[in-house]
């Protein structure tokens, strides 16, 4: 009888846990679909480069110059995240093909998930900020990935060198010097670095809400069951490479819940601007954020 009420608490104590985790993220975003609900203005565009030129970067770098992590596990996460996501591409790029799927219009959708927007408050709030200098490791390789290979498959083609342009990269690049050499920048600087990356968390959650309460999805039940096979893959890799690379427990949790997050909104965007069918990613954007409701608070029950 002590047993069964133990267990008990035990997954009280779980699930309220999962709920303290995950509920400041989906308020956030659900902030941001009420208010253009209730036809308040917001210049996504204007918020969205904010975010991807200043306050991204700035929480990018210094989150790796300040990390107290050995750079050894900061590497080996590296290199499971290039694995996983090379993974991800090739299981995704056979299912594409196997389904008939067109690949300009669905491989990315189906490879890159929502690392910044939901990832990386999803892994401060789930472990702290040890967990978030893990996150923004996954977040670099899949945003580097993504800037190159993902934007040559919508665009049909294409110089990937044009991810060298993006602040995000450079930020990870100086970050991850700063971090190998243990430089430090003048405090009044790192200060206010440090105030501008914090803008990053909010902004990308309240626009996550907004982006969604303006997109037109189409095929919601097309959407639904690769929404919910994308996770269950992702889930699967994440988890096998993770330990094929005898990741610590936090490192581990963070790359499976970094790679199985929901499609990205800059999935829509770069094939709204590139011509491929940007309704139906629409429609994998929303189902697979909505599916996220349920996934999300799962695999954390695994993960923590």
């Amino acid at each position: 009888m002590q047993g069964g009420r133990f267990c008990g608490k035990q997954t009280v104590n779980l699930t309220l846990t999962v709920i303290e985790i995950v509920a400041p993220v989906f308020l956030l975003a659900l902030i941001g679909f009420l208010w253009v609900r209730l036809g308040f203005e917001y210049r996504i565009e204007f918020v969205t480069q904010l975010a991807m030129t200043l306050s991204v970067p700035a929480l990018i770098f210094t989150a790796l110059m300040k990390t107290e992590i050995e750079p050894a596990a900061l590497t080996t996460l590296s290199l499971a995240s290039v694995a996983a996501y090379g993974a991800i591409t090739v299981v995704a790029w056979i299912g594409a093909r196997l389904a008939g799927l067109d690949l300009r219009t669905y491989l990315a959708p189906l490879t890159f998930g929502n690392t910044g927007n939901l990832g990386l408050p999803l892994a401060l709030f789930a472990f702290g900020e040890t967990g978030l200098s893990y996150a923004v490791v996954v977040f670099a390789v899949m945003a580097v990935w993504s800037f190159t290979f993902g934007v040559w498959i919508v665009a049909g083609g294409g110089s990937p060198i044009k991810a060298l342009k993006e602040p995000l990269v450079w930020a990870t690049l100086l970050g991850a010097l700063f971090l190998w050499q243990g430089w430090q920048t003048p405090k009044f600087l790192t200060n206010t670095l440090d105030l501008v990356g914090q803008l990053a968390i909010p902004l990308m959650l309240i626009t996550l809400g907004v982006a969604v309460a303006r997109l037109r999805p189409a095929g919601l039940g097309h959407a639904f069951l690769l929404s919910l096979v994308k996770v269950a893959a992702t889930v699967a890799i994440g988890w096998g490479i993770g330990l094929a690379f005898g990741l610590a427990s936090v490192p581990f949790a963070v790359l499976v819940l970094q790679v199985s997050t929901p499609v990205a909104v800059t999935s829509y965007m770069l094939a709204t601007k590139y011509g491929a069918d940007a309704d139906a990613v629409a429609g994998l954007v929303v189902v697979s954020t909505l599916t996220a409701v349920a996934t999300i608070p799962l695999t954390l029950a695994f993960l923590i």
